[in-house]
């Protein structure tokens, strides 16, 4: 079953028992807790433990390889060989290109898709105004390389889905600024909503605090011990 991601926290809260009323249609032998679980995994990626405030807070980025050829200015090259996704055979095959890790909202990511997208619309004379969520997830459209810029790992890209399905508009041109700024404020919220749900039912273990602060104090662990060997 597929639980969409809701941006807002009322309605999200709205429709809860709709949900869960679904759910239990569709499997029978689970629980409540299941349910929290499975809307636990839906929201934790666009949040982090916050060591100073003791709390979770949003965080909706996405790390992505920004590809570039470092003379392409100079010799006038504006596209990007050698990407994961870059299929053998294109020409100047022998040049390398390099790339950086660049951390970007996912609202840039999804005007990213949408851009993609448009062009594909553009390119193919969109008389029949195709839905842009049709074409959200398809291979050629999202890991083609047409240029220089961010190369998109496809693999990642499964896991952004839930969340393009809610945002990207089904036309137009651009994203809505007030509808993320909505969802960074909710996120937290909604989680906060289904923390205390499994607190009711002393599922402690399964709560998205839990399980986001036991991650953080084991990346500060590691981190400390890279720095002793290093030391």
């Amino acid at each position: 079953m597929e639980l969409p991601l809701y941006l807002t926290f009322n309605e999200f809260e709205s429709r809860y028992y709709d949900h869960l009323e679904k759910w239990f249609e569709k499997y029978s032998n689970t629980n409540e807790v299941d349910y929290l679980q499975f809307l636990a995994n839906l929201y934790s990626p666009f949040l982090y433990y916050s060591f100073a405030n003791d709390r979770l807070q949003a965080d909706a980025t996405i790390q992505i390889k920004n590809c570039f050829f470092p003379y392409q200015e100079m010799i006038g090259l504006s596209f990007c060989i050698g990407c994961e996704n870059e299929k053998p055979g294109r020409s100047l095959k022998r040049m390398n290109h390099e790339f950086e890790w660049k951390t970007i909202t996912m609202m840039e990511y999804a005007q990213y898709i949408l851009d993609r997208i448009n062009r594909h619309f553009l390119m193919h004379n969109n008389k029949n105004r195709q839905n842009v969520l049709d074409f959200i997830n398809n291979y050629q459209i999202i890991s083609s390389r047409e240029g220089a810029g961010y190369c998109v790992n496809y693999n990642q890209h499964q896991q952004t889905l839930p969340f393009l399905k809610a945002y990207l508009p089904v036309d137009g041109q651009t994203v809505n600024i007030a509808v993320y700024r909505d969802f960074i404020f909710s996120v937290v919220q909604i989680a906060e909503f289904i923390d205390q749900k499994l607190k009711d039912v002393h599922a402690f273990e399964h709560m998205i605090y839990s399980k986001l602060k036991s991650e953080a104090k084991f990346k500060v662990q590691i981190n400390n011990q890279f720095l002793t060997i290093c030391n």
